[in-house]
């Protein structure tokens, strides 16, 4: 599922245009962006959490020529999984 398909079902099961429904989903990102960049960590009970790691910078190598590199500081942001997400993926019928 994409964003559009995303925004469409949520259209439908709200009964809201498509403006509507484009600008609830759009916010919902947004917010959690907004909040990464933070480096605050973003919760959904029951669904997963979204959080950034830091790395420390280190010497890399260039795959096409072997020669050493720096790669600098950089941080990443990571999605976990919640426990009853997991569990109902996993739920065999």
């Amino acid at each position: 599922m994409n964003k559009r398909e995303l925004i469409q079902k949520f259209k439908k099961k709200c009964n809201l245009t498509d403006y509507e429904a484009c600008q609830i989903i759009n916010t919902f990102f947004n917010e959690i962006s907004e909040t990464l960049i933070k480096e605050e960590r973003v919760e959904i009970r029951g669904f997963c959490s979204f959080f950034v790691k830091s790395y420390k910078p280190y010497i890399g190598r260039n795959p096409k020529t072997g020669a050493k590199a720096l790669v600098p500081t950089k941080k990443l942001p990571f999605f976990k999984c919640g426990k009853e997400l997991k569990e109902r993926v996993d739920y065999k019928k």
